[in-house]
């Protein structure tokens, strides 16, 4: 039986991502996406730092990163994937459209490294199904399925 080669996974800088995403500090929350396995799979990675602006105002003594903020990451990781599925040259947005069974299992601080795990679960036309896990050393601070729809981006 032949061995098969191992595949190299893909990854994407923080240029490739503003081109293919529309967010814009403070918005976007994605760093790096690496791992990629087609529109199949991928990990996003969010350094998260203190001088972030939701901090000032999310415990202040004590800044933990936002739960919706967590999901909007591993939205963006997942939207990132299925914009560059289609083409880099396709104009498109993905609208964030469910989320489910969101649980938040540790506070993600200052300092932390979120580590963004995205898994295709179904893609249908448009619309796209996702189970998306965030991890710190580790440890799972975060999962939800998510799902969004891919859209041309309209004329500026």
């Amino acid at each position: 039986m032949a061995e098969s080669a191992p595949s190299t996974l893909e990854t994407l800088d923080i240029q490739k991502i503003m081109h293919l995403l529309p967010h814009r500090y403070p918005f976007l929350l994605v760093d790096r996406i690496v791992e990629i396995d087609g529109d199949n799979s991928a990990v996003g990675i969010k350094n998260v730092t203190v001088n972030e602006p939701h901090f000032q105002g999310h415990f202040p003594s004590h800044p933990v990163m936002p739960g919706v903020l967590i999901v909007e990451a591993m939205a963006q990781t997942a939207g990132a994937i299925c914009i560059r599925s289609t083409g880099e040259d396709t104009p498109s947005l993905v609208y964030f459209m469910t989320v489910d069974g969101a649980k938040f299992r540790r506070p993600v601080v200052p300092g932390d490294q979120l580590k963004i795990h995205v898994r295709k679960l179904k893609q249908r036309g448009n619309i796209w199904r996702f189970a998306c896990e965030a991890y710190v050393d580790g440890a799972k601070a975060a999962e939800a399925e998510i799902s969004a729809m891919m859209s041309p981006k309209p004329a500026e």
